[in-house]
């Protein structure tokens, strides 16, 4: 894993759970832009997937991919990977740029896999959706914040069993670490990586429609600011949003690039889940102060409080579900529809925004 206080390369891995034999799902990455990429494949491998191949105009990307894939052999071309027989392409290219790879993908007769944000325009959204529709496959989407912490699929399980009673409220808190000097260009480009409610807001927006249980949200309010980083006027480094769920639902979330040197992770991530019968708090990287470990999980209710440490208790089964239901042609990992509408709500709070 790399360091945890680099969240530009942060790959949690897991425990190995295979849902399929060797050779029966491969994959291909394309497009190594953000280290997430890691991540995404970490995932896939340890429920079975083979890493076989991957492609980047970066031959300095692809040799050092390889050295922690050694089994993905260097493409010649994008098109050798879109002709090959891989089954899933998975992706983390600049933002702006993810859209196309999967509608390429798609046409090609391969699932896709993107990483957050999947799209920035409206008209990406369009055209995804229609080649969904048009060629039967899939677009996910790697909303890690929520489908890589074992916090968080502790807390899912915990809330099934009724623990805290019927959720009332969700609130979000993404800070990240800036690291300014390591990133590139693309990463101040507010057309290049979406803005902050659409890069690492539809995160937030993605654990309030899934812990609420809604199936849609309106945003009520979104505000965004640059208040720190004047040599990259258009950058956005703070912004937070207020929904109202379908089904009644408050919800709320901040996000910023002000996470201080001093903290021991990336970004101090927690989401509050508030339940007629009790609450929950997840501190998702590390507990300040007390633990450099993460995957806290704190929850009151009637018969006391509670801390458990999920770490290691419950792995990551996001990706053996997403490998199912490419093979299997079902949706159990995350519905296609839930998938868009986060990206659509993010656009929708990134557009409504009060500029501070």
């Amino acid at each position: 894993m790399q360091a945890k206080a680099d969240g530009q390369n942060y790959a949690p891995k897991g425990k190995s759970e295979p849902v399929v034999g060797p050779g029966e799902f491969k994959v291909a990455a394309v497009g190594l832009d953000h280290g997430h990429i890691y991540g995404m494949c970490n995932g896939l491998s340890e429920a079975g997937a083979d890493i076989v191949m991957v492609y980047d105009q970066d031959p300095a990307k692809v040799e050092e991919f390889q050295k922690k894939f050694p089994s993905a052999v260097a493409a010649r071309s994008e098109q050798e990977v879109m002709e090959s027989d891989v089954k899933l392409v998975a992706g983390a290219a600049v933002p702006a740029e993810r859209c196309a790879i999967g509608l390429r993908a798609m046409a090609h007769g391969k699932d896709y896999f993107a990483d957050k944000p999947p799209l920035t325009t409206r008209e990406q959204l369009r055209q995804a959706r229609d080649a969904v529709q048009s060629t039967g496959r899939k677009f996910g989407v790697y909303y890690s914040e929520r489908l890589h912490v074992e916090a968080a699929v502790y807390a899912e399980q915990i809330i099934a069993q009724g623990a805290i009673g019927r959720v009332v409220s969700v609130s979000g808190f993404g800070p990240h670490r800036l690291n300014a000097g390591s990133r590139p260009a693309w990463f101040f480009e507010p057309e290049r990586y979406g803005g902050i409610l659409v890069d690492i807001g539809c995160h937030q927006i993605e654990q309030i429609l899934f812990f609420s249980g809604a199936q849609d949200a309106e945003i009520v309010s979104s505000r965004a600011a640059n208040y720190n980083l004047k040599s990259y006027a258009a950058f956005q480094d703070y912004g937070d949003a207020t929904l109202t769920c379908d089904n009644g639902v408050a919800g709320y979330f901040r996000v910023d690039w002000f996470t201080p040197s001093g903290l021991g992770a990336w970004g101090d991530g927690r989401t509050t889940i508030i339940g007629t019968d009790g609450y929950i708090e997840l501190r998702k990287y590390l507990d300040i102060a007390n633990d450099p470990d993460g995957d806290h999980v704190y929850m009151v209710n009637h018969e006391g409080e509670h801390h458990f440490r999920a770490s290691g208790q419950c792995g990551f089964p996001f990706f053996g579900r997403f490998i199912r239901d490419c093979l299997d042609r079902t949706e159990i990992a995350m519905s296609q529809r839930h998938a868009f509408r986060v990206m659509e709500l993010a656009l929708d709070a990134h557009e409504k925004a009060i500029k501070l």
